[in-house]
């Protein structure tokens, strides 16, 4: 069994450890019986890179029941399913070999285009835009100075300890310099902080995952070229963004007209996900990732009942908790942090502590900002999860992907740094989040963010 991997359980382990779970599980154990499990799918399995339809078939209802498992584990416990789910991945992928690498590789773009796409709605869905007005700016200056910071980290780190290039160690900075929009808006349903905070915390993830694709995707270009041009990225970082506002306003306000006079029919969901992804496909063919254009759409979705009074129109009772959207959103994120763990190749144990290392020290960098970036309108509840809320996720680990479709320069070595970055990070903000639960709200029903008390009451108090 992998050296690494035994390692990377008995961290895990140990963390978790901390939090007062899993002390009595033996890893020798659960090795000793996974290495017996590999020879009984070795036996079920066809020999390529993928295999039998029925043990596929296995494979996939054992990551729903864990999918549904984790999720009630982590309302009952407060600790997020996404490390188990990606173990499983490296478990079904690279340690039991039933899903090759190379078979991985080629849906990537497939998986991760929906992927992407579902999960960026999901989150316009569920920001308000009012919360969003009132901490935009604390999103803003959070989702920019933290990103450039992380990758100032990452950058100098696989810089000097790797000896790469500026060019190749920026790009692999840029990959890994936002949190993650799929992990965030999973976690801030279930976080006791105030509205204010969960749409902060989702909008500023929601921008770097965008920030990241842009800017890496430049990047692919300028190694490809030999040469990094700054104008050619101000202009596709402006295109990108235009074409994200166009469309996803441009069709996003009618929509929301149509989609009121369609509430009732039978497939209204299902014309709302058609017209998702056409709005993807523009989106790509003018140059835009579709993250922006996802967002903005589902954010005009979610919010026309109260953008319908400014636009003056009707609209029916509106059910945004729709049940067939929550079902999908479920399984597709399920899926995907599996397939984190597919695309893992776990071969050098420099790679691990290179990943580990970058992410503790992005950690840092996060505690630095946030301090900077919080005022005293944050509970201290609010502070001490935004200063744990470092997960990376979809986009870092589709990124590095890409080097090896396009013949870049240490191609295989992103996956197997990002791989590591990514669960380093998901490990920290479970830790954190663990620690945060001890911390009550100010205001249980309003949750942690401190509101200003009206000037006349403060007048009352100052007198008294």
């Amino acid at each position: 069994m992998n050296p690494v991997f035994f390692g990377v359980l008995e961290t895990i382990r140990g963390q978790l450890g901390d939090l007062g779970f899993l002390n009595s599980i033996d890893i020798n154990f659960i090795l000793v019986k996974l290495s017996e499990f590999q020879d009984f799918i070795s036996t079920l399995s066809q020999e390529g890179p993928i295999a039998s339809a029925h043990v596929l078939l296995l494979a996939a209802g054992v990551v729903i029941f864990s999918g549904v498992i984790g999720e009630a584990f982590f309302k009952k416990t407060g600790i997020p399913d996404i490390a188990f789910l990606m173990i499983l991945g490296v478990i079904i992928g690279p340690i039991l070999g039933i899903i090759q690498p190379v078979a991985v590789l080629q849906i990537v773009p497939y998986f991760a285009a929906l992927a992407l796409i579902i999960i960026m709605f999901d989150g316009g869905l569920n920001l308000d835009l009012k919360h969003i007005v009132k901490t935009a700016h604390f999103a803003f200056t959070l989702a920019i100075l933290g990103f450039i910071l992380s990758v100032v980290i990452a950058t100098l780190a696989v810089h000097y300890a790797l000896d790469w290039s500026w060019l190749e160690s920026i790009l692999l900075g840029s990959i890994v310099g936002g949190s993650s929009s799929v992990i965030v808006f999973g976690l801030v349903r279930n976080i006791r902080i105030s509205e204010e905070a969960k749409n902060m915390l989702s909008f500023e993830s929601a921008l770097t995952d965008i920030l990241s694709t842009i800017i890496a995707f430049i990047l692919f270009g300028a190694i490809l070229a030999g040469q990094f041009d700054l104008q050619v990225l101000q202009e596709t970082l402006g295109r990108a963004i235009v074409v994200g506002l166009v469309l996803g306003f441009g069709v996003g306000i009618p929509w929301m007209y149509v989609s009121t006079k369609l509430a009732n029919t039978q497939h209204a969901y299902m014309l709302t996900l058609g017209i998702l992804f056409v709005l993807f496909f523009l989106a790509v063919s003018f140059g835009e990732s579709g993250a922006l254009t996802a967002l903005v759409f589902g954010l005009m979705i979610g919010n026309r009942k109260n953008l319908a009074k400014i636009l003056r129109f009707k609209v029916p009772r509106i059910e945004v908790d729709d049940p067939t959207h929550n079902q999908l959103t479920f399984l597709v994120r399920s899926f995907f942090f599996v397939f984190v763990g597919l695309l893992a190749s776990i071969g050098s144990i420099e790679y691990a502590i290179l990943g580990v290392g970058i992410t503790i020290a992005i950690y840092f960098g996060r505690l630095i900002v946030g301090k900077i970036t919080l005022t005293k309108r944050f509970s201290l509840l609010d502070k001490k999860v935004t200063y744990s809320m470092i997960p990376r996720g979809l986009a870092a680990a589709v990124l590095a992907t890409i080097p090896l479709t396009l013949g870049l320069p240490n191609a295989e070595i992103y996956p197997q740094i990002v791989f590591f970055i990514i669960l380093a990070s998901v490990i920290i903000t479970t830790i954190g989040l663990g620690r945060s639960k001890k911390i009550p709200p100010p205001e249980p029903k309003e949750g942690g963010f401190i509101k200003k008390p009206p000037e006349d009451s403060q007048k009352n108090k100052e007198k008294n």
